[in-house]
């Protein structure tokens, strides 16, 4: 048997993009993909849409290879406001690294994650427009992450930037 799609009429995207935004609360991040598919199926420019697409895509990390990571920054990176890129970068970089270290990845190997997420909401902070805190709150969790004493970010022995860096040869 054959199934096909079928499309949602313009009008109907207000309403599928308070659906979508009511799955993501409920935790239903794979409907909330779906509707948000729908949405830009008919209009494949729809901000809101790439939006919340991106982050249901991020709220299914799982920090396994399975994770849509490239999926997810392909469509952020569709987002036409430059703040807005950046934000959901640092998102992106955040929820990954999260999903990595729930599913049990040693910290110092995730230390570049967070400090590429905190690049991303320092510039998109330098960005926002009056009122808009988003990306120092996002910072802020960031950094209290990093703070967190239960996690050891640095590898013992060595400074982190000396364990990045290639080999030298005489």
């Amino acid at each position: 048997m054959k199934y096909e799609l079928k499309h949602i009429s313009t009008a109907g995207i207000a309403e599928a993009v308070s659906k979508a935004e009511l799955y993501r609360c409920l935790n239903e991040p794979e409907e909330a993909e779906s509707i948000c598919r729908d949405i830009l199926a008919i209009d494949p420019r729809h901000q809101l849409a790439l939006r919340l697409l991106g982050l249901a895509l991020t709220d299914q990390f799982n920090g396994s290879g399975s994770d849509r990571y490239l999926e997810a920054e392909k469509t952020f990176q569709q987002l036409t406001d430059r703040y807005e890129r950046l934000y959901y970068a640092g998102i992106l970089y955040e929820r990954r690294g999260k999903a990595q270290l729930r599913a049990g990845q040693p910290p110092h190997m995730l230390l570049p994650l967070f400090e590429e997420a905190l690049r991303a909401f320092g510039e998109a902070e330098k960005l926002r427009a009056p009122g808009n805190d988003d990306a120092i709150l996002r910072w802020n969790r960031c950094v209290r992450l990093l703070q967190t004493p239960s996690y050891v970010w640095e590898q013992e022995g060595a400074p982190l930037e000396a364990q990045d860096a290639p080999p030298t040869y005489k």
